[in-house]
């Protein structure tokens, strides 16, 4: 938010330096993230070092206030007047211009009043009005046309106060400076961006700084005027308020202005608007985006005679409703927008007016015919604003405010103020009365903070009557009862809980900000620190990810968000689940309405997305799944581990292209074993599996000992046609990652590396085709005893001369012992014991 100076110091007097102010408002929490001199010197206070900004500083003798008497026409141009100035010298300066906004006065002899402008003197530096690049000038005198001219009117841009140059500054001389009054007095401003934070709604106003700059100086604030002139018939039976819904909109007000006349606002609200970002429009609109900024409650302006027009000339009746469905409205920024039903809307008899506490529509807007203007300060459900604004997909000044929470009180203080600055400028009269439906009142917070809790908290004593005064300078009501403090929040204070404990720590913190968190000490902690007790399933977890990412797969984190029908896309026949699902009763996206059952659909959803970017991709992922049951509150949300596979084997590197071929089902495989291997965990095996997302002949079922894991493979064809993904095959795996890693064991067994060579063998077998080499591989294992070291399969064949119905599986074979060389003899003992064992146990036969 930006925060001029200038206006700042009309709610509170300040009297350290800008620099020393920042620093101050950063430590209370208001960082001010940038600070931009416009005309003034950057000040130097000593420890505090903000970053110097180029900017042009105003020469104090050379660019003052000047006071334009009479516009003459030039004689040689019809495009260039002259303006003659008083600038505080012994007499008026002649200088020569082409600014538009002087011609209207041209010709018109002296003026009754002087137009007041920045006047620069021979000499002054100024920025090139006429440069699209940024670049300086020294005046110096030259003639122009044939009329000599040293001196100069200035725009905004040739000041560096902004990029307009369409004429020059005329402005309004409220507070009597005399001509040639340093510019820098008159206009010279700092500019500050603070960086609010949600739980700052406070703040979102000058006002509101000005409250925080008032506590942080001990200094007392200075409130806007409400009074209002009331001259004009009554409001009473011109419009009235019907409110339908007091939980989304707890207050409603309006006040009417008859007999108004458009036109431009003062020089003064527009020099303030600009500097806090806004484009000046017009004399009503200005004054609600003034309030917006200035005390933080969104005004919104109707054309009254527009309202009265859609109801036939009859007095009209605001009312505040949530939107129907199919409804729909064209809003201020000229798009037709479709409404949902949350949307809380602010209606006639006719239909929608707007969208409340975000944006105004269209057909009621203020134009340059208005004559009556129905003013409304409102107040609505942070939470239904926040939503319908992320639904429509529209920001706006005030949704952003009523998004944080605005107090009901705030809105007849703004409807008071704001009718009465379009009175001021523009005229006409205010109705007697405001209209003011209050159905919901906001309860009053009070909280009781004994002393001792302070201390407990900030590790500091402070006294009670110190602490009462640190919250009386922020407008706090405060009495002390012996030890305790009866509190009670002002209605601005929206973030002090009403709970005793939370009430207590915001009071608390609210101390601490003002005292100043510099001032409070560093103290050791006065107990030791206590054993730390090991996590062991978080550790775990840990190092399942340690070793996948050593495996090269990189982790993705995904929602947990999903819907029925896209679950249902990972059956062949999508068809959906018949187990229950956890709905969301408050859904970000409607299309994601329910808790995810499997990670296969993040993890699908990712590489969908992914796709359109590489065709290599390796990942993980480790999260949640929720799996209600019936008669159970809450849901299960078991653990689970996601992999996923898909693209060429290799990668492409300076010695050569990669490998062409795309991943397989195996490597798949080598992935779980080398995470099995890395989290110590034996006795794995694996089976075909069933699993329905799966291709039935190219997937597996992993178990360890006789406790399922999970199921792992190519995804089925008819799913990856379904998701799109069909350029390689697309290998997943689903793991319930608690089973799996308390499986994991804690004691591993280091061994010395061998010291003796080994005896290597190779086995072939012709088994039935239906016989898992898995299996084949335990009774190896279980034959080959102590000698046997490793069992490796390395190829499967299929194929004349092994009979129909029968494959050969190879393996190798390593054979060897800690304490000795192996002879032959005892090598080819338990080799012919293995041979033995699978004919027995399989029915396998030693391959010819």
């Amino acid at each position: 938010m930006q925060v001029p100076v200038s206006w700042l110091k009309t709610f509170v007097d300040i009297d350290v330096p800008i620099e020393l102010l920042a620093e101050k408002l950063t430590l209370a929490g208001l960082e001010v993230a940038e600070m931009t001199y416009i005309g003034v010197p950057q000040g130097h206070v000593e420890g505090i070092r903000w970053p110097k900004s180029e900017h042009l500083i105003w020469d104090r003798s050379k660019l003052v206030l000047g006071a334009i008497h009479e516009v003459k026409p030039h004689p040689n141009a019809d495009r260039l007047v002259m303006a003659m100035v008083d600038y505080g010298g012994p007499e008026l300066e002649q200088t020569v211009t082409g600014a538009p906004n002087l011609f209207e006065y041209k010709g018109k002899g002296v003026l009754e009043k002087p137009l007041w402008t920045a006047f620069a003197l021979e000499g002054a530096e100024v920025w090139d009005g006429h440069s699209d690049e940024p670049k300086r000038m020294v005046l110096k005198e030259k003639p122009l046309r044939g009329i000599p001219n040293r001196c100069m009117v200035c725009s905004e841009k040739e000041l560096g106060m902004t990029e307009e140059h369409d004429g020059i500054i005329l402005m309004e001389n409220d507070q009597n400076f005399k001509p040639g009054t340093p510019l820098q007095d008159v206009l010279g401003d700092i500019i500050l961006t603070v960086e609010l934070t949600p739980n700052l709604a406070r703040c979102f106003s000058i006002l509101g700084v000005a409250r925080e700059v008032a506590a942080l100086l001990d200094k007392p604030i200075k409130l806007p005027s409400y009074d209002t002139v009331m001259e004009g018939a009554g409001i009473k039976g011109e419009v009235t308020i019907d409110i339908q819904n007091a939980d989304l909109n707890p207050r409603f007000t309006l006040a009417l202005l008859r007999g108004t006349k458009i036109k431009p606002s003062p020089q003064w609200m527009q020099r303030r608007l600009k500097a806090v970002g806004q484009r000046p429009i017009n004399n009503i609109v200005d004054v609600t985006n003034y309030i917006t900024f200035e005390i933080g409650q969104p005004l919104h302006a109707y054309d009254f005679d527009k309202l009265k027009e859609r109801t036939g000339g009859k007095a009209p009746t605001i009312t505040t409703r949530l939107a129907k469905a199919g409804e729909t409205l064209e809003t201020l920024d000229e798009q037709e927008r479709k409404l949902d039903t949350h949307n809380m809307l602010v209606c006639d008899s006719q239909g929608a007016l707007g969208i409340g506490g975000i944006i105004g529509g269209a057909e009621t807007e203020i134009s340059d015919s208005t004559t009556n203007v129905l003013l409304e300060a409102a107040n609505w459900s942070f939470i239904n604003v926040r939503r319908s604004m992320q639904s429509q997909k529209i920001f706006t000044d005030a949704g952003t405010r009523f998004s944080r929470g605005v107090h009901p009180s705030q809105a007849i203080l703004g409807v008071q103020r704001g009718i009465e600055l379009m009175r001021q400028g523009s005229g006409g009269q205010v109705a007697k009365g405001i209209i003011d439906e209050y159905p919901k009142a906001a309860p009053v917070v009070t909280v009781d903070l004994p002393v001792s809790e302070v201390e407990r908290l900030l590790g500091i004593a402070i006294p009670a009557q110190e602490c009462a005064e640190l919250l009386k300078r922020q407008n706090f009501k405060v009495e002390i009862k012996g030890d305790s403090l009866h509190v009670t929040a002002p209605d601005n204070r929206m973030d002090i809980g009403s709970e005793p404990a939370t009430g207590q720590a915001d009071l608390i913190e609210e101390i601490a900000r003002i005292y100043g968190y510099d001032k409070i000490p560093n103290t050791l902690i006065e107990d030791l620190t206590p054993p730390q007790w090991a996590n062991t399933a978080l550790e775990r977890e840990e190092l399942a990810r340690d070793v996948l990412v050593s495996l090269g797969l990189r982790e993705n984190i995904s929602y947990r968000f999903t819907s029925v029908a896209d679950e249902a896309q990972l059956s062949p026949e999508h068809a959906p689940s018949s187990e229950p699902y956890i709905t969301l009763a408050n859904p970000m996206d409607v299309e994601k309405n329910v808790l995810r059952r499997t990670l296969l659909i993040s993890l699908l959803g990712n590489a969908v997305n992914n796709a359109r970017y590489v065709n290599r991709q390796l990942t993980f992922e480790i999260g949640a799944v929720y799996l209600p049951h019936e008669g159970q509150q809450l849901p299960d949300e078991p653990r689970r581990l996601g992999l996923l596979l898909t693209g060429a084997r290799g990668v492409n590197n300076w010695a050569g292209g990669a490998p062409t071929d795309n991943m397989d089902f195996f490597d798949l495989k080598g992935v779980v074993e080398n995470l099995l291997d890395g989290l110590h965990i034996e006795e794995a095996s694996y089976t075909r599996s069933t699993h329905a997302s799966l291709h039935p002949g190219r997937s597996a079922q992993l178990s360890i000992g006789s406790t399922v894991i999970g199921d792992f493979g190519e995804l089925h064809p008819l799913v990856s046609k379904t998701f799109g993904l069909t350029s390689a095959p697309m290998l997943v795996g689903e793991f319930d990652l608690d089973k799996l890693l308390d499986k994991v064991n804690p004691n591993t067994e280091l061994v010395d590396l061998p010291t003796t060579p080994p005896v290597l063998q190779d086995i072939a077998l012709v088994v039935n085709d239906e016989t898992p080499a898995a299996t084949v591989e335990a009774v190896i294992i279980k034959a080959g005893g102590n000698l046997l070291k490793s069992v490796t399969l390395f190829d499967v064949y299929r194929g004349d001369p092994i009979p129909a119905g029968q494959k050969s599986l190879a393996y190798n074979l390593v054979y060897q012992t800690d304490d000795k060389t192996l002879k032959d003899e005892e090598v080819a003992s338990v080799h012919k014991k293995i041979v033995k064992a699978v004919e027995r146990e399989l029915g396998a036969k030693l391959r010819a």
